[in-house]
């Protein structure tokens, strides 16, 4: 699979030709600002919770491109005031069927206010299982005891994780996250895109490796094939 970063906890991955966009957050990361906004291309939206740096370019997006956006219930309520009603509402354990593969919806332990200050539901995770590949995105999280139920779900190629700390994981989380998922290639997001969430790339991926797994960092417009 096709994984490309657009900085902070924006990335896209390709499945079975669908450019499937998660989290767009581009246009207000100063670390992504040599990214054009309006050349990303997106066949589905992917949010895993409501937070401005997780949303914040998603309407634009989904008008431009008329991506569906698969999201919380309480959002899809929001996107649709907003005209954007080409959406697929979900909630934590819930599943479903896609063109490209089947997606599952796990817990993520954090906050999901919307911009405006409105509720945004429950934040979440995501399981895709698909032909070309399976992997698991945790969306914001802290570290939880239901990780260890990923692999029931799927055997993956990938994890994408948040590495930052401060309000989400941190590095030393991530690695034993990554061992209660069952995988050993990492891609790191949420973080350096704040004062708050800066980090040692050097040690972060030293550390992992010396637990025998493999950690990327990518930078935004960066892809790797994973």
């Amino acid at each position: 699979m096709r994984y490309t970063c657009y900085g902070h906890s924006c990335f896209s991955v390709v499945i079975k030709g669908k450019k499937i966009l998660f989290d767009p957050f581009i246009t207000f990361n100063e670390l992504a600002k040599n990214i054009d906004v309006n050349t990303i291309e997106a066949d589905f939206i992917f949010l895993s919770h409501g937070h401005e740096d997780h949303i914040a370019d998603c309407v634009s997006i989904a008008a431009r491109t008329g991506a569906k956006v698969v999201c919380s219930f309480e959002i899809h309520v929001w996107l649709n005031k907003k005209g954007i009603t080409n959406t697929h509402p979900m909630n934590t354990g819930g599943k479903w069927n896609f063109e490209f593969g089947t997606v599952k919806c796990v817990v993520a332990q954090h906050s999901s206010g919307l911009p405006d200050g409105s509720y945004g539901g429950n934040p979440m995770g995501f399981v895709f299982t698909s032909d070309d590949g399976n992997f698991y995105y945790s969306g914001d999280t802290a570290l939880t005891l239901d990780m260890q139920l990923i692999p029931q779900y799927a055997t993956l190629n990938f994890a994408v994780l948040p590495i930052g700390d401060n309000f989400t994981m941190d590095v030393t989380d991530a690695m034993q996250s990554a061992k209660y998922v069952q995988c050993r290639k990492i891609v790191g997001v949420h973080y350096d895109t704040f004062g708050y969430i800066k980090i040692d790339h050097i040690k972060a991926k030293q550390l992992f490796a010396e637990e025998g797994l493999q950690l990327f960092l990518l930078n935004p417009g960066e892809s790797i094939e994973i």
